[in-house]
């Protein structure tokens, strides 16, 4: 049992992380989310919503975005029309709210919400740094995207749930995020492991070094929008983020190569991080019970 200060300090925590993640709306948003009556793609049993409702997220979030970046073309999107200097908070809620609506909420809620992103993305165009016209509802485009979240998920899970998934539920994962990514335009997501690897793989070449995604690094990274007492946590989660990324990867955004450093230093950290945030969160869940 947790003692009285002990039980303020994880309520304060988690609450302050929820709203950090979800918006000041989170309560309202996860009653409509979690409450309403009808059917749902997923269980709490599948492989999806263990997933994405561990507190592995945090980092993987963290990793996601910063492998989306070496993608010219989905780097131009986020840096033209997504807000993340202006607005990162507001970014990061919304995506959240996007991935909580599609994973828990009804099928009606889930493809809703799919239509308004659908909406958005069409509205979406323009050039990237090297003056290549995109536009962020293309099917490769948004393939690119969904397979970096996808693994960012999977190996954050991997790295730092208490369980592991087997590698019959880590298929399983891969075909069930790629439910809602069909909706939202993904042409023949993968469907098992190997498949999201292959097609990472046939990305490789598209891949490359650019000062927009560097200086977006450095932003998310060095100078995180956060007050200088929560910046230490904030850069223990980010940590764990840095590690699953592929050494390419790390080089590709001025990150430091080093397996050696990533595995022995950086994993460690971002382990103990995103215990901390599962504790946190388990403060939260109890005020809902």
């Amino acid at each position: 049992m947790l003692s009285s200060p002990a039980r303020r300090l994880q309520r304060v925590l988690g609450h302050s992380l929820r709203s950090r993640v979800a918006g000041e709306d989170a309560a309202d948003q996860a009653r409509i989310i979690w409450d309403t009556p009808g059917q749902r793609w997923f269980t709490p049993q599948d492989p999806v919503w263990r997933v994405h409702a561990d507190a592995a997220m945090f980092p993987g979030g963290v990793a996601a975005l910063l492998l989306q970046m070496v993608h010219p073309m989905a780097m131009a999107g986020v840096a033209g029309h997504s807000g993340y200097r202006g607005d990162p908070w507001g970014r990061l809620q919304r995506t959240s709210t996007y991935l909580a609506a599609t994973t828990f909420g009804t099928i009606d809620h889930a493809l809703g919400t799919i239509a308004q992103v659908r909406g958005i993305h069409a509205r979406v165009r323009g050039k990237d740094v090297f003056s290549r016209p995109y536009r962020a509802d293309d099917p490769h485009l948004l393939m690119w995207v969904h397979l970096a979240q996808t693994a960012s998920f999977l190996r954050a899970y991997q790295a730092y749930a208490a369980t592991p998934l087997v590698p019959d539920e880590a298929d399983q994962y891969v075909a069930q995020a790629g439910v809602p990514a069909a909706h939202l335009g993904v042409v023949d997501p993968p469907t098992t492991v190997r498949g999201l690897e292959d097609a990472l793989a046939d990305y490789r070449s598209e891949l490359e070094s650019t000062e927009p995604a560097r200086d977006a690094c450095r932003f998310l990274l060095v100078e995180p929008p956060l007050p200088p007492g929560a910046r230490l946590g904030y850069w223990a989660i980010a940590a764990g983020g840095v590690a699953l990324l592929e050494p390419w990867t790390r080089d590709m955004l001025d990150l430091p190569r080093s397996d050696r450093l990533a595995h022995r230093l950086l994993a460690p950290i971002g382990r103990a991080s995103t215990g901390t945030v599962r504790w946190a969160m388990a403060g939260v869940e109890r005020d809902a019970a």
